[in-house]
């Protein structure tokens, strides 16, 4: 992979440094907050929530309510509920994919499912998804709870579409994007949108910050999505080629079997069927991903959408807040350099 491009002036790799600075202070509430509501008479609940919660991951959708929050200087506080609720509800849907997915490690530590077993992860994300609402019914913005509601249901729907995809080498593009769009882009979109709504800021405001959001998250799981096929454990959090034995379709799969000869093509539907799935295979599957070009194109579409994200700031004035949230895009992108 080619070296990625920085904005002009920035003498070091983009980092999210300056967006956990900006927010530091208000995610002490919200994890004060998040810390309060796991709790349960139940010492299950706590013990497995806690176990993914304090897992090392960066919380970068709470971060963006408050750095949005931040960016249209909002001074109140019913937005460090708000990301709780956010942070809950991303929390429930990765114990929810553990399962589905049969996974045994998530940032670099076995997970919940294959310590607890997948019935209560089940039911503890069941439990988050419960305190997620709590928190949103809490803060009485019928627009807030219509707008988070929405993408609980938009993200579920995104997992239905991405496991009846499983394991179907004709999954096209279009189809691939509907799937993160649900899984992934939504939850960013939301996060970022209420911001707007609890400073009561107008639907062009609202709808950009919505725009920044979304076009992040689609850059974010492109990035993934490439580097599942380019990185390691160490990097990636997850084993490298998860998503290969999985057979799930995404898009670098899409483009090399588009691209492929017959015999390309015969590798990539005996693979995604389920029949290799070698680390030999795996190695493969990687060579036939660069030769065609599909894991360069993918991260050249992940840099498109992160450009969108980017540009949909335009309509806010200069700050350290709309810098960081520029920044974190670069970030999301730089993750496969």
């Amino acid at each position: 992979m080619t070296a990625t491009i920085h904005r002009i002036g920035r003498a070091t790799p983009p980092s999210l440094d300056p967006l956990m600075t900006l927010v530091a202070e208000d995610m002490n509430s919200v994890n004060a907050v998040i810390l309060d509501r796991m709790q349960s008479r139940i010492p299950l609940i706590p013990e497995l929530a806690g176990h993914l919660i304090a897992g090392g991951g960066k919380r970068m959708r709470p971060m963006l309510t408050l750095a949005c929050a931040r960016l249209i200087q909002y001074m109140g506080t019913r937005h460090h509920k708000l990301s709780a609720a956010v942070e809950f509800i991303h929390t429930a849907t990765l114990l929810h994919d553990d399962v589905v997915d049969g996974s045994g490690m998530r940032r670099g530590r076995k997970t919940a499912n294959i310590i607890w077993g997948n019935s209560a992860s089940v039911l503890v994300g069941d439990f988050l998804f419960s305190r997620s609402f709590e928190l949103m019914v809490e803060d009485g913005s019928l627009k807030v709870l219509k707008i988070l509601s929405h993408a609980s249901a938009v993200i579920a729907e995104g997992e239905v579409n991405q496991l009846s995809a499983q394991r179907r080498i004709e999954t096209d593009e279009e189809q691939y994007l509907d799937i993160i769009n649900a899984k992934t882009a939504a939850l960013f979109a939301a996060a970022c949108r209420i911001a707007a709504v609890v400073a009561e800021k107008d639907e062009a405001q609202e709808q950009a910050l919505d725009t920044y959001g979304r076009h992040l998250g689609i850059a974010f799981q492109l990035v993934d999505d490439a580097i599942d096929y380019a990185s390691d454990e160490a990097t990636m959090g997850k084993d490298a080629g998860d998503d290969f034995r999985d057979g799930k379709v995404t898009l670098p799969v899409i483009l090399a079997y588009a691209r492929g000869n017959d015999e390309d093509r015969a590798f990539w539907r005996a693979a995604i069927a389920g029949h290799k799935i070698s680390d030999d295979d795996l190695a493969h599957a990687t060579a036939l991903l660069r030769r065609s070009g599909a894991i360069d194109d993918t991260l050249a579409r992940a840099r498109h959408y992160g450009q969108r994200a980017t540009d949909a700031l335009g309509i806010f004035p200069a700050s350290k807040a709309k810098d960081a949230l520029i920044e974190a895009v670069e970030f999301a992108i730089a993750r496969a350099y």
